[in-house]
């Protein structure tokens, strides 16, 4: 088995057991952009889990960066791109009432049929983007 394979499975074990615990200890689905739309409202009640889980995921980068510098390798974009993306994802996310690690994740895992054609519809169109941009940009 390779170095690669394994990693992706350690991580995917880690994002599942992640999930399986903010559920069962908080009751609460891990998707990214609910956690971070919910610290930025800062209520009280439960500003301090989600704080935690946004400073987790940044530390965790950091941490994977200094140890796996290559891993963030990829091509560079400019800031109108970057702006674009953003904004489009925080519309996607909007429209789909979530985002791809509550839909994908969390909520397949529970058999939402919201979140399976939600999934599908994120892939589906992914595929669609790089499709075009590799073959007409």
């Amino acid at each position: 088995m390779s170095a690669d394979l394994i990693n992706a499975l350690i991580g995917g074990m880690m994002i599942g057991v992640a999930a399986s615990a903010l559920l069962i200890f908080n009751g609460r689905i891990m998707g990214i952009s609910g956690i971070l739309n919910g610290a930025l409202k800062f209520n009280k009640s439960d500003f301090g889990w989600r704080f935690s889980f946004l400073m987790g995921l940044f530390s965790g980068a950091i941490i994977l960066k200094a140890f796996y510098p290559g891993v963030f390798d990829v091509p560079q974009a400019g800031w109108i791109e970057v702006v674009i993306g953003g904004v489009l994802v925080g519309v996607g996310t909007t429209i789909g009432s979530g985002c791809t690690s509550g839909h994908g994740v969390c909520g397949i895992s529970r058999m939402s049929p919201r979140s399976l054609i939600a999934t599908v519809t994120f892939m589906l169109f992914g595929f669609l983007t790089v499709g075009v941009f590799r073959h007409l940009f």
